[in-house]
């Protein structure tokens, strides 16, 4: 079984055909939020590998470093959380940006009408996307993918109360295309090699 069966237990697939011939602005696709996202976040040019635990992302992560020949390399990251769960991952961590072109992070939620990432100030801090590497390896949760970015903001809401982070944004864009070059929200965001490690956790 292939790891698009896997994730979407090998149900009906939307045609090719209708993928390429929607408009921008035509309906949108009547199918499940993590399939329409994993469509949308591909053509945006993000790389999805989807890990049913926890020993797969640590598999797919050290394809990710091996293919990419990043043995030697520090992994720049501003969430502690990342180098406590990926302690014995055998990765050297760095929080100077300066020192690593690889930005190890996790994100707020992963939108599925676009394909975007959602990140905020527990993420990124102050930094703006121009001012991250052009390597980026998110580690997120089936349970952080949403519809819309305005059903991630009332969940931020909801679960900061009054305390919500700021410098909230999302990662898109990733590879310039035909279809996103005169996009005027990529502006200002440098292309990103992004591989997102989606682990199952319902």
């Amino acid at each position: 079984m292939g790891v698009f069966d896997k994730l979407f237990g090998g149900g009906k697939k939307v045609p090719k055909e209708t993928l390429e011939t929607r408009g921008e602005h035509a309906p949108d696709l009547k199918i499940p939020v993590d399939e329409k996202f994993t469509i949308y976040f591909k053509k945006n040019g993000g790389k999805f590998i989807y890990c049913e635990n926890f020993t797969e992302v640590s598999e797919a992560l050290k394809s990710i470093i091996s293919e990419n020949d990043w043995q030697q390399r520090l992994f720049y990251t501003l969430d502690p959380r990342l180098k406590e769960r990926f302690v014995t991952e055998n990765i050297g961590f760095t929080d100077n940006r300066n020192e690593s072109e690889i930005f190890f992070t996790t994100c707020e939620h992963l939108i599925a009408h676009n394909g975007s990432v959602l990140v905020c100030s527990n993420q990124i801090k102050g930094k703006k996307l121009d001012e991250l590497p052009s390597n980026l390896i998110i580690f997120a949760t089936t349970s952080q993918l949403v519809e819309s970015i305005s059903e991630a903001l009332k969940t931020i809401k909801e679960k900061y109360g009054k305390n919500i982070p700021d410098n909230i944004t999302t990662l898109k864009h990733f590879q310039p295309t035909t279809e996103n070059k005169d996009d005027f929200l990529s502006y200002g965001s440098a292309s990103k090699n992004v591989y997102l490690l989606l682990m199952e956790d319902y």
